[in-house]
């Protein structure tokens, strides 16, 4: 008798849960990277390594992806390394779906020819995304209007300015039919694996999972920043509940009485509260978030000081120039770039400056 020839071995793709069965497309589902200039990594790799990932623990090619920039050539992200792409802004298949990978500085990235490419590519069927900022230029196409949409927490404020026909939220991603937005960072990630979940299966999902050990995937229904609690570092109830009245509030700012009376506490409660575990008064912490947003926006947008001011509760131009430039070190204008307005008051006062703050800091609008 002849030997038994032995049995051929096939490599296993690396995988805890060993085989997985997996309807493989007559052709693989292809994504189309568009890299802004500065475009944040984290987002773009968080995006891409599932896809290759799902590849090989599957032992098919169900993804394909390709890499652009606006003139074919080199990408180069906001920590500087810089990627070769495939192509400039070609055409895409109907059935492509366009990620647009954005970062530092997206309102200069985002030109007209990227916004009359979306627009076009949009037109054939394509999907079209926004991975981080990238929601940004994707909004500014038009192609998010009536629309859900989410964008990174520190952009918010800016994009609900900028785009009010956009639904905007606070989740970690959102996919509104073949629209897509996430908030940046690892929520890429979170937005991919629910893509290969309902294509492939929860198995593949989550074994593609498992090779990034990463273990607490996110959903659409989770929100993109920490709690209140854990971003202040202090685990009291009645304290969470008036910052997040405060965050809530901003164009238009409640008194400490009525922060105080919906808490269920009197106002020197509410007071000794904020002085204990934050270290400052509760006037001070609210006027401390409306400064944050106001420089988001002055950053961000193309808002004059004035609406800014108005946007972030201050009635007063001059009042908003002068605690921003004690809080800042700089004026409104000057943050902004350009060389002052009428509510650019110069200098403060030394005794001012001393306490870094101006006597009215703590005044509510």
């Amino acid at each position: 008798m002849r030997p038994a020839k032995p049995a051929r071995k096939t490599p296993r793709p690396a995988s805890s849960q060993g085989s997985l069965r997996v309807n493989v497309p007559a052709q693989p589902r292809r994504f189309v990277f568009l890299l802004l200039e500065r475009f944040t990594m984290m987002a773009f790799t968080s995006a891409v390594e599932p896809l290759r990932l799902a590849n090989q623990v599957s032992g098919a090619k169900l993804y394909d992806w390709k890499l652009a920039s606006e003139d074919g050539a080199e990408a180069r992200a906001s920590n500087g390394v810089r990627l070769a792409v495939d192509m400039g802004l070609s055409d895409v298949g109907r059935d492509d779906t366009v990620l647009v990978c954005g970062g530092i500085d997206v309102v200069e990235a985002t030109t007209k020819p990227i916004l009359n490419w979306l627009r076009r590519e949009a037109r054939i069927g394509a999907g079209v995304g926004g991975l981080c900022t990238g929601a940004w230029a994707v909004a500014k196409a038009g192609l998010l209007d009536g629309k859900r949409a989410t964008i990174h927490w520190e952009n918010q404020d800016s994009f609900a300015e900028d785009f009010d026909e956009v639904l905007l939220t606070k989740s970690v991603f959102v996919i509104d039919g073949n629209r897509l937005t996430t908030a940046g960072g690892m929520a890429s990630l979170d937005l991919m694996l629910r893509l290969i979940a309902r294509e492939h299966g929860e198995a593949l999902a989550n074994t593609v999972a498992d090779q990034l050990i990463y273990n607490a995937i996110r959903t659409d229904q989770d929100s993109q920043r920490l709690s209140i609690p854990t971003r202040i570092g202090v685990r009291h109830p009645k304290l969470a509940q008036v910052v997040q009245q405060m965050e809530a509030n901003l164009e238009e700012p409640i008194s400490p009485a009525r922060l105080a009376e919906e808490a269920g506490m009197s106002t020197r409660q509410l007071e000794r509260l904020f002085r204990r575990y934050l270290n400052r008064s509760p006037k001070r912490y609210y006027m401390e978030i409306r400064l944050q947003k106001a420089r988001n926006l002055l950053m961000q947008t193309e808002m004059s000081v004035i609406n800014v001011a108005l946007a972030c509760g201050f009635s007063s131009p001059s009042h908003f120039s002068k605690c921003y430039r004690a809080h800042y070190q700089t004026t409104p204008y000057r943050e902004r770039g350009t060389s002052g307005g009428p509510h650019d008051e110069g200098a403060l006062p030394e005794d001012l400056l001393e306490i870094g703050f101006p006597a009215d800091f703590d005044d509510l609008e």
